[in-house]
């Protein structure tokens, strides 16, 4: 008999909680498990990528709503309330939404979950919690809210960092044993086919024509010329907790010393427009590109010479296996899970978390590039900690055991 599996997630776009899941839901066997997925809005690139056999339902339709422009403002109004709603009242929601399902597990795909699904009104139902982010560097998360998860039967944390911080809150054994650590999937066969596809060309022109900025004949250079500068890549949901403002700020100040090189800025979200405000502010338009979300931002690392990691906070930046996956000169601020995926300094630059460790890093880069030869040397030699089914394995193992 399947197991019947809830699982609750805001929407699909393109972050990377929101790429695990759909990967390790593209590796779920369809005969063993029956899976909804309750999306808060039904938006995303990831849409697409959902295996045909899992139930996905929405609270709303539509694109997020990032702007405050008057004739969206009502839209807004009312998928909050109506959210809101739902979280406050959540029987009604399993009754109308659910049609009265009765699942065996409940899964929180994003910590921003916990009290949806520690609320349930589903008492039989095994709760199984995601958690992406260390949480005590997030707004609000006290020791005491931290320690609620520990209401939920698992607790799947992806990193050593936040592990150890369960660890240090857990009262009991029992509690410590509700703690599990597991590698996100990554399909890293995936990453290495997609690096292979060409950069579209219309992209070349319009960013070289929009931003001065062109990709073409961006290769593995070491040296720092006017002609042909290095370029750094960083891709991720544009939120203030990336740090691309940090980033964009110690671009300029490179710039302004004399250091000619670019930078490419790919990713979306709600704090895209203030980033993209800040880029013309500080006058880097034609030296820094935001091309926004693709699908496949493999060829754009290919291309780059160096990874940049300009974070203020994570749980286990998945982005940084893509990183080492495609062989890229890395340089990462000092963020929960950083250290654990670099090996300690082996595998890459591990920075200050603040803009001068962004800028000694980058200017490190600019001025001795040979200084990255023995990450290379050991990038080169490196097996993934993990394997794709081997992190599928394991959850599933978790979810047949609840």
């Amino acid at each position: 008999m399947k197991k019947k599996i809830l699982i609750r997630i805001g929407s699909l776009r393109h972050g990377g909680a929101e790429k695990v899941l759909v990967t390790f839901l593209k590796k779920l066997p369809k005969d063993k498990y029956e899976v909804d997925l309750l999306l808060n809005l039904y938006s995303g690139k990831y849409l697409t990528e959902v295996p045909d056999w899992v139930n996905v339902m929405f609270l709303n339709r539509g694109e997020m709503i990032t702007t405050n422009r008057p004739k969206d403002i009502p839209k807004k109004i009312y998928r909050v309330v109506y959210q809101q709603l739902l979280k406050k009242y959540p029987k009604i929601l399993y009754k109308r939404k659910l049609k009265n399902k009765q699942y065996d597990i409940e899964f929180a795909a994003i910590h921003g979950f916990m009290d949806e699904v520690i609320n349930s009104p589903l008492k039989s139902s095994k709760k199984l919690m995601w958690i992406h982010n260390d949480l005590t560097q997030v707004s609000g998360y006290t020791p005491e809210k931290i320690r609620r998860f520990f209401n939920y039967d698992k607790v799947l944390v992806i990193s050593e960092k936040i592990q150890d911080t369960f660890l240090s809150l857990a009262k009991t054994d029992e509690e410590k044993s509700k703690i599990v650590r597991i590698y996100n999937p990554l399909d890293t066969d995936e990453i290495l086919t997609k690096s292979q596809a060409e950069i579209p060309s219309i992209v070349n022109q319009q960013q070289s024509t929009k931003n001065n900025v062109s990709l073409n004949g961006v290769g593995n250079h070491q040296q720092s010329t006017i002609n042909n500068p290095p370029l750094f890549i960083s891709v991720g949901t544009v939120f203030p907790q990336k740090g691309f403002d940090r980033l964009l700020r110690a671009h300029k100040r490179l710039l302004d010393e004399g250091f000619p090189h670019k930078v490419l800025i790919i990713g979306d979200g709600y704090d895209f427009e203030n980033v993209k405000k800040l880029k013309t502010e500080l006058g880097v338009d034609e030296s820094a590109t935001m091309l926004g979300f693709t699908d496949n931002p493999y060829p754009y690392f290919k291309a780059a010479d160096f990874y940049i990691l300009s974070s203020r906070y994570e749980g286990f930046p998945t982005v940084l296996f893509e990183a080492i996956t495609l062989k890229k000169n890395i340089i990462a601020t000092d963020v929960s899970g950083v250290s654990e995926m670099l090996e300690d300094g082996k595998l890459g630059l591990i920075t200050e978390n603040s803009e001068d460790g962004i800028y000694n890093g980058m200017k490190l880069a600019l001025t001795n590039p040979e200084n990255f030869h023995t990450y290379q040397d050991n990038l080169q030699n490196y097996e993934m900690p993990f394997n794709l089914e081997n992190s599928v394995n394991s959850m599933m193992q978790i979810i047949d055991k609840l």
